[in-house]
C-alpha cells in the first residue's frame, strides 16, 4: 500500500521504523484536504519503498494532532529518523511536496 492509514495504536512504531516519514493530518469535511488527496496518493506511489507516506484522520485520532500542536488541516508532518523535521500547514504543489521529501532522504 503506497499510503498507509495511521492510528494512535500504530503511529509511533511506524514513524520510528521509517528513515523518512510524512504524515497527512486530514478530515472528511475538509475541502483543502480533499484537494490534496490525489497529490498525496501520487507522492505515496512515487516514494514507495523510500519513505513512509501516512494519513491520519484528525477527527478519528485527535491525540496525534494534539501532540504536535496542529490547529489547522491539512497539516503535513515530516519526520526523519523518528524526529519531527518539518511541518507544513495548508495545500502545496506536488513539486514542493516532493522537494521536501527529497531533502530528507
Amino acid at each position: 500500500m503506497a499510503v498507509e492509514h495511521l492510528t494512535t495504536s500504530n503511529f509511533a512504531e511506524k514513524i520510528k521504523s521509517a528513515h523518512v516519514a510524512v504524515v497527512d493530518l486530514w478530515a472528511e469535511w475538509c475541502g483543502p484536504c480533499r484537494s490534496m488527496l490525489p497529490i498525496v496518493d501520487k507522492i505515496g506511489e512515487a516514494f514507495e519503498g523510500k519513505a513512509l507516506i501516512g494519513k491520519v484522520n484528525a477527527d478519528e485520532e485527535p491525540d496525534i494532532p494534539a501532540e504536535y500542536g496542529v490547529r489547522s488541516i491539512p497539516t503535513f508532518l515530516f519526520f526523519k529518523d523518528g524526529e519531527l523535521a518539518d511541518k507544513h500547514v495548508g495545500i502545496m504543489s506536488e513539486s514542493d511536496f516532493k522537494a521536501k521529501i527529497e531533502n530528507l532522504l
